[in-house]
């Protein structure tokens, strides 16, 4: 979907005289966004192209994440790239499981005097976005079935370790 016509959607469902007087800006200006900006002068340059400009030029996700935060959320990057070759199922599934103990962890050290400081809040907060990361990751390689096949020395053992789990259980 083109930015322009997003903001035509936008407009169609809120009140374009209210975000003109609040953006102190013309109401012709607020429907010029909802146009294409084609360079024949009918649309307008609008502040989600702007944005998308400022990100490109800049490549400061900060933009973004602010953007997310102001919003009530935040911002997750999808992975660059797929990778089929040589990402298999179960490290990736143990990377997850790591991280989220890593994030445990600072989470119990900062805890350890009974309150958070600004830089043990900084710590908890880095370790979230990445386990966020590593998961958005885990969740885009299984929505694609991107994930490769193991090699046959694990493979022998996953498949030994699940025969080992299954008979060692109680009925």
């Amino acid at each position: 979907m083109q930015s322009h016509e997003l903001l035509r959607e936008v407009l169609q469902q809120s009140n374009p005289k209210m975000i003109a007087a609040e953006m102190g800006l013309s109401l012709s200006m607020i429907y010029k966004w909802a146009e294409p900006d084609d360079g024949d002068g009918s649309g307008a340059p609008n502040p989600l192209d702007r944005i998308e400009i400022l990100l490109r030029s800049t490549h400061d996700l900060r933009i973004i994440q602010w953007l997310c935060q102001r919003a009530g959320g935040f911002f997750i990057q999808n992975p660059e790239k797929t990778k089929a070759h040589g990402h298999h199922l179960i490290p990736a599934t143990n990377q997850i499981v790591q991280e989220f103990a890593d994030l445990l962890l600072v989470i119990s050290n900062a805890a350890t005097d009974n309150q958070i400081s600004h830089k043990e809040a900084e710590t908890i907060r880095d370790r979230w976005e990445r386990l966020k990361s590593v998961t958005e990751e885990f969740v885009h390689n299984c929505e694609h079935g991107t994930f490769g096949t193991l090699p046959p020395y694990l493979s022998k053992w996953t498949a030994s370790t699940a025969n080992h789990s299954s008979s060692t259980k109680s009925p």
